[in-house]
């Protein structure tokens, strides 16, 4: 169509060079300032109409798309915080006012075998939902993982209050089970979202990813109130996993809610494959867009995202090798004063909540700057810096030690600085490729891009988890 200018996209805060055709040099971005009305790259042909998209009245469709990151995330958050909670159950002791930690083989190791239950499922359903992705709608999709979380929870909700000291091995078994059922959902559930949230503007799929981050410090903020207010560790843990399920029930609800608004509306009729008419707010009426194949091609995906997702895997691969397993294992090098600081709130303070806190600020940041860009050798760099932070927490006052016996970092100023770095560092150098990825494909692929990113993710903390466990053994 010569003599058209390239129309403007819905999604990004970057400008396309004027033809597909371009060379890799031309494709390197410049950032703009155009918001929703920005183009996306590739441009992908059609009229977009992007001047008549409606507003996001008091920003209701960014809050429902920050509350569904946060319980993206919240089951699996909700788990590996209550730590008193698991060692309780799985170990030998029968006391229950939650200040003692008492171990046994599985207490010992839990947190690891946890996230490798956790993410060899997640893997699978996100191949899975990559397959379905032209195959079942994302309501169907979305609606269908939030019932098989919310049912799991409620399960464990009622074990809470089961006697199992004589079914130790047996609770271990069912409880590795329900957290390879929940974060198989969970990450259909998650991969769904934010497949749809690629044909958002940016900011949604930025509301997205820290709502995410938000899961994780809500649940440490709830572990934390529940050890000070309950004396006894399974009415903490009662109420702690209600929280979850109330949560859970808020997101059945806030999805249903968003298809109603004129904003989300407008966005989810493209990602249906319909291209809204000049006048068009709600989408119903327009002009179909090209017919989908059953499986988006995965080649001219990867093509355009494989140091992207690098970025998003390696950036997983080396949180989840460090936390929980390896940061909620450092103690208090003055642990033997007997204050609270030092024994019951050491943990849930300087592990959970600190590295929630710092990856919530990490992922924020991206709202308001985004450097390195897309196709920058820095990102990449960076994000391999990271290697660095594992030897650090190695060196921490970790307990118990076997093998590796040398702390060199004697001091509980140590795991605090490290453990922010490493949120800090997770949420920003991992928000960035995430929303960056459906932005560099052409429209009909970015949902499936969005998918392919969560696979990344999901695979790096696949990985990850199998090495942390090695890690721990060795320490």
């Amino acid at each position: 169509m010569d003599g058209i200018e390239p129309q403007a996209s819905l999604n990004s805060s970057y400008v396309a060079a004027p033809h597909s055709s371009m060379s890799a040099d031309d494709e390197d971005q410049t950032q703009g300032h155009e918001g929703d009305h920005a183009p996306l790259l590739p441009p992908s042909a059609g009229p977009l109409a992007t001047r008549h998209s409606p507003e996001d009245t008091h920003y209701l469709v960014y809050l429902i798309f920050f509350v569904l990151g946060i319980g993206s995330l919240l089951p699996w958050n909700f788990f590996i915080t209550a730590k008193h909670y698991w060692l309780f159950k799985l170990s030998n002791s029968s006391q229950t006012d939650g200040h003692e930690e008492p171990h046994s083989d599985l207490s010992d190791y839990f947190e690891s075998y946890l996230a490798i239950a956790s993410t060899i499922p997640s893997v699978l359903c996100l191949v899975l939902n990559y397959l379905l992705v032209n195959r079942v709608s994302p309501r169907v999709r979305i609606l269908s993982s939030l019932c098989v979380i919310l049912v799991v929870f409620v399960v464990t909700t009622v074990m809470v209050k089961v006697d199992v000291s004589g079914c130790r091995q047996q609770f271990f078994a069912g409880t590795l089970a329900s957290v390879a059922l929940v974060s198989g959902a969970s990450n259909l559930f998650s991969g769904s979202v934010f497949g749809i949230s690629g044909h958002f503007p940016m900011r949604i799929s930025q509301a997205l990813i820290s709502g995410q981050a938000m899961g994780g410090t809500l649940s440490s903020v709830a572990s934390v109130i529940d050890l000070a207010a309950a004396s006894d560790v399974t009415d903490s843990a009662l109420v702690y996993f209600l929280t979850a399920d109330v949560f859970i029930l808020l997101c059945i609800i806030t999805y249903l809610l968003l298809p109603k608004l004129a904003y989300s509306q407008y966005y989810m009729a493209l990602a249906g494959g319909v291209v809204p008419s000049e006048g068009t707010a709600d989408g119903h009426a327009g002009t179909p867009a090209a017919t989908s194949v059953s499986v988006p091609p995965l080649k001219p995906i990867l093509r355009k995202t494989w140091v992207l997702g690098f970025s998003v895997f390696y950036v997983f691969f080396i949180s989840i090798m460090i936390f929980p397993a390896l940061s909620s294992g450092i103690q208090s090098v003055q642990r033997d004063s007997g204050s609270p600081w030092t024994t019951t709130y050491f943990v849930p303070l300087t592990s959970f909540f600190l590295y929630n806190v710092a990856d919530f600020c990490g992922r924020q940041m991206t709202a308001w700057l985004q450097v390195p860009g897309p196709t920058s050798r820095v990102l990449p760099i960076l994000v391999v810096c990271r290697t660095l932070l594992v030897p650090l927490f190695m060196f921490c006052n970790y307990q118990p030690r076997y093998h590796l016996h040398t702390v060199l970092f004697a001091h509980d100023l140590f795991p605090v600085v490290f453990v922010s770095l490493l949120g800090l560092s997770n949420g920003y150098l991992g928000t960035l490729p995430m929303i960056y990825g459906p932005k560099v494909v052409p429209r009909e692929l970015a949902e499936a891009t969005g998918v392919t990113m969560s696979f990344f993710l999901t695979l790096g903390l696949a990985v990850g988890s199998a090495f942390s466990v090695l890690i721990v053994h060795c320490i």
